[in-house]
């Protein structure tokens, strides 16, 4: 996980118009995802965030032991957050693959807001 704790400022240096918010998970790190579940329902509860589209980020989906969108959805409780509008997408950063489609989904989102 990037951020937030260890550097407060950085969700406002990041977005300082709060219109959406993209958290990356590490797939490869089972040990970790109740903790980012935690980090990213912390996150979504500022005030600042409460109107902010979600993008989801499963990074190193080319792994052999990732764990698949579908999975780090119920284990992220994605599917809780009635009121606010997210999608997940898969990514494997190293060869720039799901990258442009989830931030084509972003990027249409907050226009459709505005």
């Amino acid at each position: 996980m990037w951020g937030s704790r260890q550097d407060p400022t950085f969700v406002e240096t990041l977005l300082p118009e709060h219109q959406g918010l993209i958290f990356v998970v590490d797939s490869n790190d089972r040990d970790r995802v109740f903790e980012a579940r935690d980090e990213l329902h912390r996150m979504l509860n500022e005030d600042e965030l409460r109107d902010a589209v979600l993008l989801v980020f499963p990074n190193k989906q080319d792994l052999p032991n990732a764990i698949n969108a579908a999975e780090i959805t119920d284990k992220l409780g994605l599917h809780s957050l009635r009121q606010r509008h997210w999608f997940i997408q898969s990514t494997c950063a190293t060869y720039g693959e799901g990258l442009y489609e989830g931030l084509d989904w972003l990027s249409n989102n907050i226009a459709n807001k505005a």
